[in-house]
């Protein structure tokens, strides 16, 4: 059976298996974002859909601690006040739609080029790309990468903002792939999209966020 198989049928049986809440938010607000609560198994991917401005952004953020915002959240039982920001970033890892490079050469935005590399082909990459400069990269190629960048640096949380917005479906595909490989290995993901579909492919659990305020959409 194919990893997207196994993924499906885990989503479709609610998951398998005792499960313990890894990732808990307890009422994180900030701005137009109202007091939100959020509990997150191992292994789980949940989306969150709304509006533009509804606050779906400022969740994931608030969740990386990026932004400033009330509230408590914690990771395997430890507390995010309790460690370096740095540190609690690598863990929970925001991607965001377009996210910021700062030189211009590929490989200069990877911690591990070398395992990035045997993700390359997978995303539907030329074996040369570390060598490119950023400014020849459309906007989908640094979609991919940027995930890319995220996924080799280990984290336990993977928070992605329409992570495959610029791309056409093929190559959704094999960013989805790619994703229901890393939940079946554990980690967790929170994914922002508007597509309907991708959210059933993706998720288990579904989320909507209107004004501000996050509520969990019948199965």
């Amino acid at each position: 059976m194919s990893l997207l198989a196994d993924h499906r049928q885990l989503v479709d049986a609610g998951g398998v298996g005792h499960h313990t809440v890894m990732l808990i938010a307890n009422e994180l607000a900030r701005a137009v974002l109202q007091p939100t609560s959020l509990e997150v198994e191992d292994g789980e991917c949940v989306s969150i859909r709304g509006a533009s401005g509804s606050g779906k952004s400022l969740l994931l953020r608030a969740i990386a601690d990026l932004d400033p915002c009330t509230g408590r959240i914690s990771l395997d039982g430890v507390d995010r006040d309790s460690m370096p920001a740095n540190e609690w970033r690598r863990r929970v890892t925001y991607v965001a739609a377009d996210s910021g490079w700062w030189t211009d050469r590929v490989a200069d935005h990877f911690e591990f080029p070398d395992i990035a590399a045997g993700y390359l082909v997978r995303l539907g990459f030329q074996g040369d790309v570390m060598s490119w400069p950023v400014s020849r990269l459309s906007t989908g190629e640094r979609q991919r990468l940027a995930l890319l960048r995220a996924m080799v640096q280990g984290p336990r949380v993977l928070l992605l903002d329409e992570p495959t917005s610029a791309l056409d479906p093929e190559t959704t595909a094999k960013v989805e792939s790619l994703l229901h490989e890393k939940i079946l290995g554990g980690i967790i993901v929170i994914m922002v999209t508007h597509d309907a579909g991708q959210a059933k492919r993706m998720a288990r659990r579904s989320f909507r966020m209107k004004d501000g305020r996050l509520s969990e959409e019948a199965a």
